[in-house]
């Protein structure tokens, strides 16, 4: 049976609550997803991936991508930490960090994260990082512009379509 450290501790950033967050949160939050990206489970593409989310009363959940033999049932870091943090009763972020081990790029998230993110708005902090520190930050919105979004949901639609279209 494998071992492993088990915590449903949520962990926490101090920080003054404002929308923007101080640079010593951005360097807690970016750590977290390092640390995350520690316990990735990867043996095909050996890329892992770590995720640390950021709440409005600066709960951090992280995830860490998860691969299976059967490609397309793999899961991302940042769809596992924000699952994490849904599955905790928890719905609007503040922020995400995202860590790899890619040296020469700034890791950016899939397109399905960016429109699972998308999902629980779109003004919110996105922070791209490298293994030696350095961040890029952007928002979702940055980087899903022009989203389909769950307002796009309740907009007036045509119900009655004809059978030939």
């Amino acid at each position: 049976m494998d071992t492993a450290k088990s915590s449903r501790e949520v962990m926490h950033i101090k920080d003054l609550g404002s929308s923007h967050l101080s640079q010593e949160a951005v360097q807690e939050l970016i750590l977290q997803s390092k640390e995350a990206k520690k316990q990735a489970y990867c043996p095909y593409s050996k890329f892992r991936v770590g995720a640390a989310l950021l709440t409005h009363d600066n709960c951090v959940f992280t995830g860490c991508n998860v691969e299976n033999a059967c490609n397309n049932l793999g899961v991302c870091a940042e769809r596992t930490a924000i699952s994490k943090a849904v599955s905790e009763g928890y719905r609007s972020f503040k922020a995400i960090a995202i860590a790899s081990d890619m040296i020469d790029r700034f890791i950016s998230p899939c397109g399905g994260c960016r429109q699972v993110m998308r999902e629980f708005g779109s003004n919110w902090d996105v922070y791209l990082t490298k293994p030696d520190g350095q961040y890029k930050k952007t928002t979702v919105d940055e980087l899903l512009p022009i989203s389909f979004s769950p307002e796009d949901m309740s907009m007036k639609k045509v119900f009655d379509m004809p059978n030939d279209y």
